[in-house]
């Protein structure tokens, strides 16, 4: 009788996909090692394409190029860059506030997003690190009698916010007195709050002083009443994905990546946050 030589065959391929498997889920696994590049990009786009949210509504991520009308800014670079070390083709999908790219995300119309970091919308996104930190301040008018941040809280003022934003989200917890007023965008607030006679408009500090620099009898608060993380963002439960754009952020903010990006787009008042440990 001849020898069945296909056993060993078929053992030896076994033991290699075993072993391969075994690999893959050690390299997923390892602390400190980020997943696995096709695992990474799978869990991230499972359509094949990388959906990322820019967001018009903040000037310091993202604005439209005045020549092309394309969009332009450090979460633009930020997208395209691990699309293309991911291997996966992009498509920005634009909005024109956080609200909206929240409730996209919620959605899962996008796979990746660059948002604030926030308690509440965390029922809906895996966050990595902060990779730029942003002020919120305020602005009145030159002749309010209010001089200071601590004196905003206070019975009978109003305070115009964009829906949805970081800012707006932290107020709705943080005010004891004063009332909030929604704008339906971060870049409508300070039209609405001369619109309206309001007493006090809250956003990003470069939103608000490009607003007093074009509009007369206007002027910022001194200092900051929270400061905005921003970071990278995907729908809940992706956290292959998750894993693999921490360790992603983490490299773009050590090489310096970050802060060039910044300059190059000409953003003040937003700094590259500090490194974290990778997960």
């Amino acid at each position: 009788m001849r020898p069945d030589t296909s056993l060993p065959c078929q053992r030896g391929w076994r033991l290699l996909f075993t072993l391969a498997a075994a690999a893959l889920l050690a390299a997923c696994a390892a602390p400190g090692a980020a997943p696995p590049t096709a695992a990474a990009a799978a869990d991230l786009a499972p359509t094949g394409t990388l959906r990322a949210a820019i967001n018009f509504g903040n000037p310091i991520l993202a604005t439209r190029d005045a020549a092309s009308g394309e969009p332009r800014g450090v979460s633009v670079d930020l997208a395209r860059e691990a699309a293309k070390r991911l291997g996966l083709p992009i498509e920005l999908v634009t909005f024109t506030s956080a609200g909206q790219v929240v409730e996209a995300v919620k959605a899962r119309s996008v796979d990746l997003a660059f948002v604030a970091i926030d308690p509440v919308r965390a029922a809906d996104t895996e966050y990595t690190a902060p990779y730029v930190i942003i002020e919120g301040a305020y602005l009145v008018r030159q002749n309010s009698p209010i001089r200071s941040n601590a004196e905003v809280d206070r019975a009978g003022h109003r305070i115009a916010v964009g829906r949805g934003s970081a800012y707006d989200l932290y107020l709705r917890r943080e005010l004891k007195a004063a009332t909030l007023v929604q704008a339906p965008t971060s870049p409508a607030v300070t039209d609405l709050f001369l619109a309206q006679n309001l007493e006090v408009a809250a956003g990003v500090k470069q939103q608000l002083q490009a607003d007093a620099q074009r509009l007369p009898g206007l002027r910022l608060l001194d200092g900051r009443f929270m400061v905005i993380e921003q970071a990278m963002g995907v729908p809940k439960g992706r956290l292959v994905a998750q894993r693999w754009l921490s360790h992603y952020i983490e490299d773009m903010k050590a090489s310096g990546f970050v802060a060039q990006a910044l300059a190059r787009h000409g953003i003040q008042g937003a700094a590259v946050a500090p490194s974290q440990a990778r997960p």
